[in-house]
């Protein structure tokens, strides 16, 4: 029996949406509290977007992604996990 990899890229997609989610939330609480933290982390969310962003796409351009399309998404898709989990450890911790 093959494996199809797509599935897995599909479940890593799923997981991403579901952390994503829990990080939106937790930014959306700080942000709503207003103030110094507030307005810290608005300036680190569109910095950490456009760095993620960045090295995402220096890594597709040196070969980092790999040479299938279904390595190539696993491999886009962990990047931002990677990030995504960062920032939820961050901002769980208050």
């Amino acid at each position: 029996m093959t494996r199809n990899p797509w599935l897995r890229v599909g479940l890593n997609a799923w997981l991403l949406s579901i952390e994503a989610s829990t990080v939106i939330a937790l930014r959306t609480v700080k942000l709503a509290a207003g103030g110094a933290a507030a307005e810290a982390e608005a300036r680190r969310m569109v910095s950490e977007k456009l760095e993620a962003g960045l090295a995402l796409q220096a890594s597709a351009l040196t070969g980092g992604l790999g040479r299938t399309r279904h390595g190539a998404a696993n491999r886009t898709i962990a990047h931002y996990r990677r990030k995504v989990r960062a920032n939820s450890r961050r901002l769980s911790k208050g």
